[in-house]
């Protein structure tokens, strides 16, 4: 049986990944911190869903995941979608903490767990949702697009490690602009924004195809190709703002 787990499965992309790897008859395990939530994909086919409310920042949200995997069974697929971020022009170092405690330190503590529990059990494939805005600071969110770096990075070295020590664990670095979850539903300032649907389905696309990295779509791709090329002197001294957001 195909198993997959879910962190972030309450909403937005997570919640959509859910639902179709639920559709294509995979055995899935989601967590996120509303319950409530998680229990609503539960219902679509109770006996193919696990359920596990998680903090990610909680000190045992590693043993609990583990726990997750054992009443699985195993686990071949591992989604990483939680996160945390806003806009923060005012650099409140409250948010920057928080920022970095959900996005670095249970981001690590839980990838990590997944590596070293894969590294055990034979291989499988971890993709993780991070963004375009790791690939450059923007000084609107400083914490979100360097914590979105930090996480790139991260699994790519994972990566090399992988195969440094001979496992089967591949990994893919999804980098999604805007997409037009509940948390930007019904505003028309963001710049290409997405359907949710869409971006899922390209996800899991991307995932299944094993591809390494994928940014989503194809005019982010663009964006993203052009905005690597300006010189940290001209990039100083542009004024690029983003909307609050936030993750599951």
């Amino acid at each position: 049986m195909k198993r997959a787990i879910i962190i972030g499965a309450s909403s937005g992309i997570g919640r959509e990944v859910s639902k179709l790897l639920l559709a294509e008859g995979w055995f899935i395990g989601i967590a996120a911190r509303r319950e409530d939530k998680l229990l609503e994909i539960k219902n679509l086919n109770p006996d193919m869903v696990e359920v596990l409310p998680l903090d990610v920042t909680s000190d045992d949200a590693p043993e609990r995941l583990l726990s997750l995997v054992k009443s699985m069974g195993g686990v071949n697929l591992f989604v990483y979608s939680a996160g945390w971020g806003r806009q923060n022009m005012l650099l409140d170092l409250k948010v920057e903490m928080d920022t970095v405690d959900v996005n670095v330190r249970g981001f690590t503590g839980i990838i990590g767990t997944m590596f070293n529990y894969m590294a055990e059990n034979l291989g499988g494939d971890i993709a993780i949702i991070s963004s375009i805005a790791g690939t450059k600071g923007l000084g609107a969110a400083p914490s979100y697009s360097a914590t979105k770096a930090y996480q790139a990075k991260y699994v790519q070295a994972l990566e090399q490690l992988s195969n440094m020590r001979h496992l089967h664990i591949r990994f893919t670095d999804i980098r999604p602009g805007f997409v037009n979850t509940a948390l930007l539903s019904g505003s028309e300032s963001y710049l290409m924004l997405m359907d949710v649907e869409t971006v899922a389905r390209k996800i899991v696309e991307a995932v299944m195809a094993h591809r390494h990295v994928e940014v989503i779509d194809w005019r982010y791709r663009i964006l993203v190709f052009f905005w690597r090329m300006i010189p940290n002197w001209l990039w100083r001294k542009l004024n690029i703002k983003t909307k609050n957001k936030q993750g599951q």
